[in-house]
């Protein structure tokens, strides 16, 4: 029976196959490393705002709690934005003419609210409740950083679902006092949770992993 394809044919065919599989290895390693790169979750990039307002001022060297302009942090599902009038309980007093405040003082006279860009916002399919966490010791810093040193505010963290189940498996580690939890800088201490409380979210972590969790 004569020969269907040549010797070099033959090598080529091989080649190709090999460099097939070499591609797809190659794809496999890129794509790995792309789900995890910080570019691919926007990490350090911030977002157009139109009121450049900087934590690092407000929060860092002010001093305001962040519950003065996340006013519904610690009783509902959202953390709240800031109103022009909670703005304006400050700027109708200081820096009462500065042109970067515009939007606020329009949105103020013209009882619009201040359309803010969102940094951490979720998919619309994973429920997130803010107030189940702070009041049981999940501190800001946990998942948004030290604002109190960001001149534009970004993203620390990828808030992927791998991330949010690290914590979900052993959640004490992560756990703050009540009045620790809107301090920025905090130093735990070996002693700072009860033992029981340590048993509680051990025992509880089978359920904090359930899917029904977060997507319902």
């Amino acid at each position: 029976m004569a020969q269907l394809f040549t010797p070099a044919a033959s090598t080529a065919f091989r080649v190709l196959i090999v460099l097939a599989l070499l591609g797809a290895v190659a794809t496999g390693v890129m794509a790995y490393f792309w789900a995890r790169a910080d570019s691919t979750w926007n990490i350090g990039k911030p977002a157009e705002q139109p009121v450049p307002f900087r934590h690092d001022l407000h929060n860092g060297a002010l001093g305001i709690d962040c519950r003065y302009c996340h006013s519904t942090v610690e009783r509902a599902a959202d953390a709240g934005m800031p109103s022009a009038q909670t703005c304006m309980s400050c700027h109708s007093q200081v820096w009462t003419g500065a042109s970067v405040l515009e939007p606020v003082r329009s949105s103020f006279a013209l009882g619009q609210p201040i359309e803010w860009t969102s940094v951490h916002r979720l998919p619309d399919y994973v429920y997130f409740n803010h107030a189940a966490h702070v009041t049981k010791g999940v501190a800001c810093e946990t998942c948004h950083g030290r604002v109190d040193q960001m001149p534009k505010t970004v993203k620390t963290q990828t808030l992927s679902m791998g991330w949010c189940l690290d914590c979900h498996r052993d959640p004490a580690a992560h756990l703050r006092p009540r009045q620790a939890v809107f301090s920025m800088g905090y130093e735990p201490h070996g002693n700072d949770l009860p033992e029981d409380v340590r048993v509680f979210y051990r025992e509880a972590s089978r359920r904090l992993t359930s899917c029904s969790t977060c997507h319902r």
